[in-house]
């Protein structure tokens, strides 16, 4: 089967809920809060008019880009204040250095430069989407904690995020989109350290998102004046990639090219010995592809334009 009609098939693979009105082809505003997966090197205290740089961790566009320029309905005009390495609190879980913005500090950004809605960003609770994926950083480099447990640390993760999650509400917001943690499970980074390793990832990214989806029905519940809640289940997407990864065109789905792994110069770069960089399924070690990207953004626009295939109950 040809990538694009893959592309076109996998939009249904996803899982949401809708509480009413807008939809994707009457938005106009989106503000986006995460990690490298969501990040475009946008730099919001140079000017919220600055150019952005197009730095992402999938050697091309992100889901993001596809999203509000490929799959978009009408022009969308994005704030991406996601930060490569981000967790939702560095006090909380200290991220890979110091100077990386957590979504605490994403959200004080927000608040400092766009909650009041200046000029350039005159969006309202009508035609604006807030989008967050956080929490593949949390759960990694918490991994080795022996000083917890799982299931109440993460309690706490959720308590924190959606302390973020009242603030945006409480500046207007009521529209949101939650992706769930993908299958990184499965990345190289943790297929080198064993099935053991793998296996404790897996059960702790399920245990991650099953508190994240009753989070966001909490907070669904609490609020009757919001909008459209949806929740992207990123699982089955992965899943359904790696495991027909012959189907999709990829010639390796549980490594990469060390060539490739910091970025190429053009997206269908090749190198002596590897694939043509667009025929892997990961960039290097955690990251995966523009092409996986693609699929993903063309599901987030499935389930945003209400044609789910199913739905996780919120």
């Amino acid at each position: 089967m040809a990538r694009s009609l893959v592309v076109a098939s996998i939009g249904l693979l996803c899982s949401s809920s809708f509480a009413s009105a807008l939809s994707w082809n009457a938005t106009e505003y989106m503000f986006v809060f995460g990690d490298s997966y969501s990040t475009d090197g946008y730099n919001i205290s140079a000017g919220i008019n600055s150019p952005v740089p197009g730095y992402t961790s999938s050697d091309g566009q992100n889901w993001v880009q596809f999203l509000t320029g490929t799959y978009n309905q009408k022009a969308v005009k994005t704030f991406d204040l996601a930060y490569s390495g981000a967790t939702i609190d560095a006090a909380l879980v200290p991220p890979y250095r110091p100077t990386v913005l957590s979504v605490v500090d994403q959200v004080a950004q927000f608040d400092k430069y766009l909650a009041s809605k200046p000029s350039g960003a005159a969006w309202d609770s009508t035609n604006s989407l807030f989008a967050v994926w956080i929490g593949i950083n949390d759960i990694g480099n918490s991994e080795s904690w022996t000083n917890i447990t799982r299931v109440k640390f993460y309690g706490t993760l959720m308590d924190r995020l959606f302390s973020q999650v009242e603030d945006l509400h409480s500046k207007g917001a009521r529209s949101f989109l939650f992706l769930t943690v993908p299958s990184v499970n499965r990345a190289p980074l943790y297929i080198q350290q064993g099935p053991k390793a793998a296996a404790k990832m897996g059960t702790n990214v399920a245990e991650y998102n099953t508190q994240l989806t009753q989070s966001v029905r909490t907070f669904k519940s609490k609020h009757p004046d919001l909008d459209t809640v949806t929740v992207v289940d990123t699982q089955p997407i992965f899943n359904v990639l790696l495991d027909n990864w012959q189907t999709f065109g990829f010639v390796n789905v549980t490594g990469y090219c060390e060539a490739y792994e910091n970025g190429t110069p053009t997206t269908t770069y090749q190198v002596e010995d590897c694939a043509p960089v667009s025929n892997y399924f990961w960039l290097n070690d955690l990251h995966p592809l523009f092409t996986v990207h693609n699929i993903l953004a063309k599901a987030v626009s499935t389930a945003l334009s209400g044609y789910p295939a199913t739905q996780i109950a919120i």
